[in-house]
């Protein structure tokens, strides 16, 4: 049993019911959600109103977060690689947070434009560390007749009897070189400015593309953009998250030393798990700072909207409401911690966990903005309130880095696997 001297109103850290945090990680949320109120969600808000090419221009705001994100030593690559995985589960999970609650787009530009030099990194080459990291990168793993198949590189989901998609982007060995010809998806986040590129694609290594299972040979090579034959389509125009740019990238016949390449065939689809992992439970990370606005902007709004007499918190009905919005917000980052600690753990890493949190947060967060909208009324449809921005950056969380429904299946497919090798 609990002894409570007094009966007061709990107290609430700056995400909610936080446990014991210690002084470092303290400070760390808190330098966190400052610089994502003073920096990201003001920068986020302009872009937002901005076109695709104004968003990408040289005298873009986006630059200006880049700069303020480096300067603030939140996201120091080498100071992240360097922590226990302790530290990484509990700290990249606070600081995610509090960059999705800032602006979600800006968060996951943050992540993926670091995958090249992560990736360069963690081979420990000091030419693959020299010519890689530092740069905007992207990560190139979806095609336009290649979307869903992609998440499922090793072939568990194909239909009985048939074979997965070409797909629109090749590449061959070619003595000690890589040659790649085609083109990426339209969504290929930061390639608008990406200066290197991690790319997963289908691979000829001289016997053909596909393998025994239906799937493809695949590849993970990171490439200079700077190469010949390297070029880029138009920063894709969409509803939301439009801080984030994106678009496709194309190649012809651009050729690339195998000293660049980080894995072959079975290799690679291990390499593309590996980055699915960790781009699903960041996204999970993001999405739960999501899911707190909602319920930020909820939990004020409705102590100074009037209807029926009164500040409309006294209506039991948004009572009800604002309790769901807070829930949803408290167990989205219940599931994004639990992710965490599971993939930095002893049994760890597993995509099952980054897709578990991947698809119930987002889904947590989109249902939170949207109930939030409708505590909001008429004015939650209007640009002057923030509702209505978020709404169309959460909806586009069901879908990237893994369409939801399909990431279901896989995780069905490896629960199944789990249950069957314990039986």
């Amino acid at each position: 049993m609990f002894i409570v001297d007094q009966i007061l109103p709990p107290k609430l850290g700056i995400n909610g019911l936080t446990g014991t945090l210690s002084e470092e990680e303290k400070l760390i949320q808190e330098m966190a959600h400052r610089f994502a109120k003073e920096v990201m969600r003001p920068i986020g808000e302009q872009l937002d109103k901005m076109t695709p090419e104004e968003v990408i221009a040289q005298d873009s705001p986006l630059y200006s977060f880049f700069q303020q994100l480096v300067e603030s030593g939140l996201f120091d690559l080498q100071s992240i690689l360097e922590m226990s995985n302790e530290q990484k589960s509990r700290i990249m999970p606070l600081i995610f947070e509090e960059f999705g609650w800032g602006d979600c787009g800006l968060a996951i530009l943050t992540a993926a434009t670091s995958f090249t030099s992560l990736a360069a990194m963690m081979t420990g080459d000091a030419e693959l560390i020299e010519v890689f990291t530092g740069k905007i990168g992207c990560w190139i793993a979806t095609q336009p007749d290649r979307g869903s198949d992609a998440a499922d590189s090793d072939a568990q989901l194909l239909h009985p009897g048939t074979k997965q998609g070409r797909g629109n982007l090749l590449a061959r060995i070619d003595g000690d070189e890589v040659v790649i010809s085609g083109q990426s998806s339209a969504w290929v986040t930061g390639a608008p400015i990406a200066q290197t590129a991690y790319v997963f694609c289908q691979c000829d290594y001289g016997d053909g593309i596909y393998n025994e299972k239906g799937g493809l040979h695949t590849i993970s090579v990171l490439v200079p953009l700077t190469l010949p034959g390297v070029s880029k389509g138009k920063p894709l125009d969409k509803l939301g998250q439009r801080a984030l740019p994106q678009g496709e990238i194309y190649f012809d016949e651009v050729r690339v030393p195998k000293k660049y390449v980080l894995a072959e065939k079975e290799y690679s689809e291990k390499a593309f798990f590996g980055t699915l992992t960790f781009a699903n439970m960041e996204m999970g990370f993001t999405f739960s700072g999501v899911a707190r606005a909602a319920y930020e902007y909820a939990i004020e709004y409705v102590h100074e909207r009037k209807q029926g007499g009164t500040e409309i918190i006294n209506h039991q009905s948004v009572q009800h409401r604002i309790f769901n919005i807070f829930q949803k917000s408290e167990t989205a980052r219940a599931m994004a911690h639990r992710a965490a600690a599971y993939n930095y753990g002893e049994n760890g890493p597993h995509v099952v966990a980054s897709i578990t949190s991947k698809t119930f947060v987002t889904q947590a967060a989109y249902d939170a903005v949207g109930e939030a909208m409708t505590l909001f009324g008429g004015n939650g449809l209007t640009r002057e309130y923030p509702l209505e921005k978020l709404l169309r950056d959460a909806r586009a969380a069901l879908i990237e880095d893994g369409e939801n429904n399909i990431l279901s299946l896989k995780a069905a497919n490896w629960l199944s696997a789990a249950y069957k090798a314990n039986q």
